[in-house]
Formats: structure tokens, sequence, C-alpha cells
């Protein structure tokens, strides 16, 4: 794998990866746009604000399967539109963020494959992260093949 080099020996880390069947500007928007993300992340409506550039802040409240709703915050690290998303997750009492790199490399104009991967500090907050990753990924999906967004 390449980000081996950048893994901490002691890290716990995780790297998904899908084939969207949708082009890598469509997948970037779904990402990157507050209302089309909305509608695929399980956000509450009108929570999401993104300043998509290095160092700009996000904001979203994230809704649980249960109705329970948590305000999650952060900053974009990186940006190289459409390739390259490194989102950086505010962590309470933590000084750095946490980081979730989202990669697209458009296979050909119709697909996308999408790899997600994140480096934690423990199992536990890695199996979450993945767990939730996966959700997303699934949600995304699904978002892309109905088609119903431009």
């Amino acid at each position: 794998m390449s980000n081996e080099q950048t893994t901490p020996a002691d890290g716990f880390s995780y790297e998904l990866t899908r084939t969207l069947d949708a082009p890598a500007a469509k997948v970037w928007q779904a990402w990157t746009s507050p209302e089309q993300y909305a509608q695929w992340a399980y956000a509450a409506e009108g929570s999401v604000e993104m300043d998509v550039r290095p160092g700009g802040a996000w904001k979203a409240t994230m809704v649980t399967p249960d109705g329970g709703q948590f305000p999650l915050t952060g900053s974009y690290l990186q940006v190289a539109e459409p390739r390259l998303l490194v989102v950086g997750m505010d962590v309470p009492g933590k000084a750095e963020p946490a980081a979730m790199t989202v990669e697209l490399d458009e296979d050909d104009k119709q697909h996308t494959r999408i790899v997600v991967h994140q480096t934690c500090d423990t199992a536990e907050e890695r199996d979450m992260s993945e767990q939730g990753s996966t959700m997303l990924l699934d949600s995304l999906t699904a978002f892309l093949a109905d088609g119903a967004h431009n």
C-alpha cells in the first residue's frame, strides 16, 4: 500500500475502496456541495457548511439511526479537485484533528475508484471510524446510483 510510510508504527488504520458508477467530477460534487452532502451523509437538513479550500472550515450535525444528533466540525487539510480531499475532524481533548483522506481516480468517464483511509489512535477508534466510513460509502453509492441530482 502506498500509505505505509506515512502510517505511524503504533497507528491503527483502515482503507476502503469502491468503484462508483459516476464520473469523478460528480463524486467530488457529492462530497463538497453542502446540499448534496446533506442528502447522503446522514446530516441534519440545513446543518452543513463547507469552505472547500486548504484551511477552510466545515461543519455538520450528524443524525444517528435512533434520531440522536451530534455536531461535527473541522477543516480541509488538502484539496486537489477532483482527485484528493483530506478532511480534518476536530476531536474534543486532542490538539490535532483526525484526518480522513478521500482519493478519487476516474477509471473512465463513467466510473470512479474511491479510496478512503484514516489512521486512528486506538483499535476502537479505527473500528468505529471504519464502520462510519463504510456506511457513508454505502449511502454515497446509492445516492449516485439514484441519479436524481445534477
